[in-house]
This record gives structure tokens, C-alpha cells and sequence, in this order.
């Protein structure tokens, strides 16, 4: 029986759902006892398998339930008609890469059950070493083991435990348990002392992966000093020395771009209402799927200076936007890899184009928001009009200079923001005359101005607008916003 408590039900599920052997999950999960090390692997396996099989079976039960009840749902909506065409896919989590395909990803009690019965794969963390010793030379991946170790405090913090990192088994304590017991077995049952005069020293190295390990020599270049005895600078303690400088954040990576947007059928995030997504794509996913690639990340935050309506072209420079790449396997690219990647998000549609690739810091992508309110933007509308026009009748608009709005919620967004009066100021006006029912209107307003309920009225909810203004029914048919920036 394994010494485990109900609490490491979690991180069992999510260590073996990320490829981690058996034993490698036991370190991760504080086991210091030396037997549950010499237990064959697959034993081990099975016993952790059928550790955590409670919490699944309680989910199943849950499932079953809750399948129960969506069928009692429908049976009570049957005379609801379904809709004529399928909705489009589910978008992807922000936290995950996008996929092509449609399928869905496995859940982690899935993907840990599934272990039992796919064949065996080398450890993400130990690359073998704990998995019956391989019989072939393994290396001790450092860095990997940061990663997961990041992985675990994760899942604990989300579970309100504290775990020490070093109350984490390392993998040489781990390889000599098993080793010792092996050993012992081998020369007759005599027992082996982990102190003795007889000493073994036993390395690994695996040149495939000390790239992966270069980053930190850039971060931190005096814990990788050359010496005379060691065929790389990458030993295990001079990684460990370099981890242990930087903090968890050195594995986030922040990039910042503008974007113009040429569609008037594209959301900036992807548009789910009701659980049901509108629209087959947005600015985020266009962008993201091949930034995710070219970075290796496994997800992304994506953050940006205002947003527009889904209706509304973003022209001129561009709008600001930033995105937080969550443990990227690459940290940085040359200016030549940047050029390309912009190249490739440019060639993938023409309702997108990037600009001014730049990786930036934590601190300016909060920058990036700050004072919002107090900037002007700039906007061209398509403005239609009941009653017929001559250009006489819109010049006097020209003039007007500093309006004050006061601007009641807008009704279309009244079931996301608070209802109340916000005042803005219209800062000028253009007019370009079209025909008797038709103008543009240049505005500069200040930011956060809604610029169709000026144009409209929004039923009173706007005074003043552009219907009190030219004393007749008026109503928008398209709007730019128009960036202008360095």
C-alpha cells in the first residue's frame, strides 16, 4: 500500500496525465519512504492507478447524474425546434494551444488511466532513470524537473496546500533506493550501506537536451562556469544554482504587436453567448495559432489597449495588444525568426495584418491600459439620414468643438456594464458629404465614447446626439476607429 492521503489524489492525476513514471510521481508527492521505491515499476503503476480510480469512479456517478438530468432537460424542451445549421466549434482554451483538429482533448483521469494501457514511454522528468534503470544512458533533465516541479505548486495553490520544493525526493535519493535494493539482491542479499569506503559514482549526460538548458546561461552566465573535469557546464548543480536564482516568472514570456483589423465580421476574442460561439473566428485565435507554434508555448494571455466592435475596422497603425506566452519552450527568436512569424500571422487571412513585433516586460504590458479614458481616438462613420440633405445642412456640424455627452448605459451592453452616466467629450467633427441621404463624420472624441449611440441616440439614452442635432432620424451603416500612434 502506498503511502498517499486523499490530498495527492490531484497531483497523481495530473503528474501521470503529463507522461511522469510511477516513481517520479511518488518524489513529486513527498514519498521518502525507501520501499514504495523497490516495488517493480508496474506495480507501482497499477497501485497509484487504482489510487485515484475512487475519485474517478465518484465522477462517473456524478456524470451519470448529470447525464440523467440534461435528458429530463430535453424531454421538457422537446417542442423546441433546433436550429437549422450546426454552431461552429467550441473556441479554444487560452490556456491551451489551438488545435486543428476538432477532437476533443482527454480529460487528465483519462489521460492517466490510458497509461496502463498505452505502451511504456520514457518519463518527461527522469527520462528513464527511475523507469527499471532503461538499461541505456539517461540524463537528469534539470530543467524539466523545474517545469514540473511549476506544475505541481500550481495544482497545490489551486488546492490551498503548501509544499516545500525541497520536500520534493530528488532523483539521485530515488535511483539509489532502487539501486541499493537491486544491488543487494545481486551479491547474495547482503545489504548495502549508503555510507561505505566502497563508493560508486554513477553519471549521466544527454546532449539532446542541453539546448533546452542555454537560456539560463544567457539569464545567469556565472553559474556556468567551464572547469577542468567536467565535459559541460551544464551540471546538475550549476542548474540548480540558476533556477534557484530566477523566480517563476522567467518562465513567461511577453510580446507586443498592433494589429489592424479589415473585417467586419470579426471579434476581437472569440464570441460565445450562452455557451454557444458566434462567429467562426476573432483577432486572438488568428494571431495566436501561429505565435503558439513558433514559441512551443502551451497557452497564452491576450491583453490589449480598447477593443472594438466585431462591425468595426481597426485602420491606421494599428491598435496595441500584448500577449503573455505561458511556459514557452523557446524564450526569445532572432529578428530574422520575428520577421518571419509576422510574415506567416500576415499570410494566413486577409482580415488581419500585425506590425512591430517586440518582446516587452511584465511591467509594460500594465502600462499598456493605463490611462485609457484620457486618450483621443478617432473614427470615421457612414452616417444615413431620413430626411433628404443638402451639404449646407451638416457644415454647421464642422464647427462644433468640445461637445459634452452625457451617455447612459447603451442598451446593447446593459447585461455586462453597470447602469449609469458617463459623460464624454467630442473633441471636433468632419463632415464629407456623399448624397441626399448620406455623409462621413470624422470624430475625434475622447476614448470610451460610444459612437454609435451618437450617431443614433439610442433612444434618448445619448444627449445630445446627431438626430437631436439635424432634427431628423439618423442611423450608422459602418465605423472605423482610426490609430494613430509611433
Amino acid at each position: 500500500m502506498l503511502p498517499l492521503k486523499e490530498k495527492d489524489k490531484p497531483v497523481v492525476q495530473k503528474l501521470l496525465s503529463a507522461g511522469c513514471c510511477a516513481r517520479c510521481v511518488l518524489r513529486f508527492c513527498c514519498v521518502s519512504v525507501q520501499a514504495a521505491y523497490r516495488k517493480p515499476h508496474q506495480e507501482t503503476l497499477k497501485e497509484l492507478q487504482a489510487f485515484i480510480g475512487n475519485t474517478e469512479n465518484g465522477k462517473s456517478q456524478d456524470s451519470v447524474a448529470a447525464d440523467s438530468t440534461e435528458e429530463n432537460n430535453k424531454s421538457h424542451d422537446a417542442t423546441v425546434p433546433e436550429p437549422a445549421d450546426e454552431p461552429a466549434d467550441d473556441p479554444p482554451s487560452k490556456r491551451a494551444k489551438l488545435e486543428l483538429s476538432g477532437t476533443e482533448a482527454p480529460s487528465e483521469e483519462d489521460a492517466a488511466e490510458e497509461k496502463l494501457t498505452e505502451e511504456p514511454s520514457v518519463c518527461v522528468v527522469c527520462l528513464g532513470i527511475l523507469q527499471e534503470l532503461c538499461g541505456t544512458t539517461q540524463a537528469v533533465k534539470i530543467a524539466e524537473k523545474h517545469s514540473c516541479w511549476l506544475h505541481v505548486k500550481k495544482e497545490l495553490r489551486e488546492k490551498s496546500m503548501v509544499v516545500d520544493k525541497d520536500d520534493v525526493v530528488q532523483v539521485k535519493e530515488a535511483f539509489k533506493w532502487v539501486l541499493q535494493g537491486l544491488v543487494a539482491k545481486e551479491i547474495g542479499g547482503v545489504a548495502v550501506v549508503a555510507r561505505s569506503l566502497f563508493e560508486i559514482s554513477v553519471g549521466f549526460t544527454h546532449q539532446e537536451t542541453d539546448a533546452d538548458c542555454h537560456f539560463l546561461a544567457t539569464t545567469c552566465a556565472d553559474c556556468f562556469r567551464p572547469t577542468k573535469n567536467k565535459q559541460s557546464v551544464f551540471t546538475r548543480m550549476a542548474v540548480v544554482k540558476a533556477l534557484e536564482k530566477i523566480s517563476d516568472t522567467k518562465f513567461l514570456t511577453h510580446y507586443a504587436w498592433r494589429y489592424n483589423k479589415y473585417s467586419r465580421s470579426l471579434p476581437q476574442t472569440p464570441w460565445v453567448i450562452d455557451g454557444e460561439r458566434r462567429m467562426e473566428s476573432s483577432v486572438e485565435e488568428l494571431i495566436a495559432e501561429s505565435v503558439l507554434s513558433s514559441f512551443r508555448s502551451e497557452g497564452f494571455n491576450f491583453s490589449s489597449s480598447g477593443r472594438e466592435d466585431v462591425d468595426v475596422r481597426t485602420l491606421g497603425t494599428g491598435r496595441p495588444f500584448a500577449m503573455e506566452l505561458l511556459n514557452p519552450h523557446r524564450s526569445k527568436l532572432s529578428r530574422e525568426e520575428m520577421k518571419l512569424l509576422q510574415e506567416t500571422i500576415n499570410n494566413s487571412s486577409d482580415k488581419i495584418k500585425v506590425r512591430d513585433l517586440q518582446i516587452v516586460s511584465r511591467e509594460a504590458m500594465g502600462k499598456m491600459k493605463e490611462g485609457e479614458e484620457d486618450k483621443t481616438k478617432s473614427y470615421t462613420a457612414l452616417v444615413w439620414t431620413l430626411k433628404p440633405i443638402q451639404s449646407e445642412d451638416i457644415a454647421f456640424i464642422n464647427d462644433i468643438k468640445d461637445l459634452t455627452l452625457d451617455q447612459k448605459t447603451p442598451l446593447r451592453v446593459l447585461h455586462r456594464r453597470a447602469l449609469a452616466v458617463r459623460p464624454r467629450v467630442v473633441h471636433s467633427m468632419k463632415t464629407r458629404f456623399l448624397d441626399s441621404h448620406h455623409f462621413y463624420l470624422e470624430m475625434k472624441t475622447q476614448a470610451g465614447t460610444y459612437i454609435k449611440e451618437f450617431v443614433h441616440g439610442d433612444f434618448g439614452r445619448t444627449k445630445p446626439n446627431l438626430c437631436e442635432l439635424l432634427k431628423t432620424d439618423t442611423d450608422i451603416l459602418e465605423l472605423d476607429v482610426e490609430v494613430r500612434g509611433n
